[in-house]
Formats: structure tokens, sequence, C-alpha cells
């Protein structure tokens, strides 16, 4: 496990932060001495989340498609939280329709609102207290397939994907000169509740020769306790037996 005294006090939040990388991720940093506030769409998920964290986590409901559910929660995080040091953009959705024949239009706007305007709205809300301390942190979780259009990952999730990845290069470019850094991290195939919307079901064999949350925890929790003058712009990690085209 990631140990480093560089998180102690520091405040984070990750949104999808109740269950699958993202609750992966605020556990780690809780346990690395952050103070963590979650925010999900399930207050149970919170409830459950913040009772396997034996208390560590603290939580509160949010939909990141919908601004106003996105101002509230930050508005909330400011009392019970503070300032935030460090945003983890984990919420993410896909669909079991993944092409453009099989797809609905109303699923695109789903995907979409959820996975890459959720990531500008939670941003848009972070980033002025973060520019005021010329200081900060935004970690956005998106995807090989947000590399790499592929099939797997599907149309609306690759382009949404792509939309997150330009999203946290463009941001990082705009305020690296004011000490806040954004890192967009890429994974492969990682054994989450997401794995559920595929279209074909996954064996457990596959399974086990994914990667876990707790892998990519670590990976986040270890860029976010280097020195602040590091910064890493992307970071690819896959199961060892995925290709990478």
């Amino acid at each position: 496990m990631i140990e480093t005294t560089a998180l102690k006090g520091k405040h984070v939040v990750v949104t999808g932060g109740a269950t699958g990388i993202g609750f992966a991720i605020a556990d780690l940093f809780s346990q690395n001495g952050a103070k963590v506030a979650i925010g999900s769409r399930r207050e149970e998920a919170i409830q459950e989340a913040i009772s396997a964290s034996a208390g560590r986590l603290i939580g509160h409901t949010m939909d990141v498609a919908v601004r106003e559910s996105v101002e509230h929660f930050f508005d909330w995080a400011a009392t019970a939280l503070g300032h935030v040091d460090i945003l983890v953009n984990a919420a993410g959705v896909n669909i079991r329709d993944r092409s453009i024949n099989s797809m609905a239009p109303d699923q695109w706007d789903q995907v979409m609102a959820i996975n890459a305007t959720g990531a500008y709205n939670c941003i848009y809300f972070v980033l002025p207290q973060m520019r005021a301390r010329q200081r900060g942190m935004i970690i956005n979780i998106s995807s090989v397939a947000g590399k790499r259009a592929l099939a797997l990952g599907g149309v609306a999730y690759s382009a949404s994907k792509f939309a997150m990845t330009a999203l946290g290069t463009c941001v990082s470019n705009e305020v690296g000169g004011e000490n806040i850094r954004v890192t967009n991290v890429y994974p492969g195939e990682v054994d989450t509740p997401i794995l559920e919307q595929r279209p074909t079901p996954v064996t457990d064999e596959h399974r086990q020769k994914i990667l876990r949350p707790e892998d990519i925890a670590q990976v986040v929790v270890g860029l976010a306790g280097l020195p602040d003058r590091v910064h890493v712009p992307e970071i690819v990690i896959k199961p060892v037996n995925q290709q990478y085209y």
C-alpha cells in the first residue's frame, strides 16, 4: 500500500467516490491522513462507503450531470471540509448499447452529461478557490478509450472520455502557471461494477486478469503525494495482457 506523509491534512473531494475506482481512491487517501469527502447520486451508497472506510470518509449526494447539484455539493464541502486541495473526477458511466446503430440519442446525452460535462461542472466550481490560493490538483479518471477510440468502450463512452482528455489538457495548460496541476489518468480494464454494462458478460477468468480498483488508487495517491513542483500530465495504467494500440 502507498504510504506518504505528504497527504496528511490535505482536503480531497472524490466524485463517484462511493463505489469502484472512486471508493478505492477515496479510502486510500483517507488511510494516508487526508480528509476526504465523497460525492455520489445515491445516499445509500454513500453511507455504505462511509461504513466500509471505518468512518474515515464523509459524503453528500451529488449528480455531476446537474450543475445545481454540483454547486450545492461544493457549498456543503466548503463547510464540512473547508478548501479543496485535490479534486478527483471519478464519476463515470457506460451503456450496453455501444454502437451508433444500437444506441439511442438519449443514451448519448446521458453518457456525455456524466462523463464529460460532469467533470467540467466539478472543475468549474472547485477551480476558483484553487486559483485564489495559487495551489491545487485535479485528477481526471479517464480511460484508455479517451486516448484510443475502441469498440470495447463504445461510441458514446469513447467520445465522452476524449472530451474529458481535452478538458483536462486545456485546463492544465491554462492554470499550470498558477501552480495548479491537472493529470489525466487512463485506466485499461478494471474489475468494477461498470463491467455489468458490457454487452457480453465478463467471465470470472477474465476478471482475474484485469486491474483492481486499488491498483488505480495506488497510482492516483502516488501522483498526489509528489512534490508540488512535479507535474505528470497523463498516465496510462492497464493489465499486462491488454493490448494497447
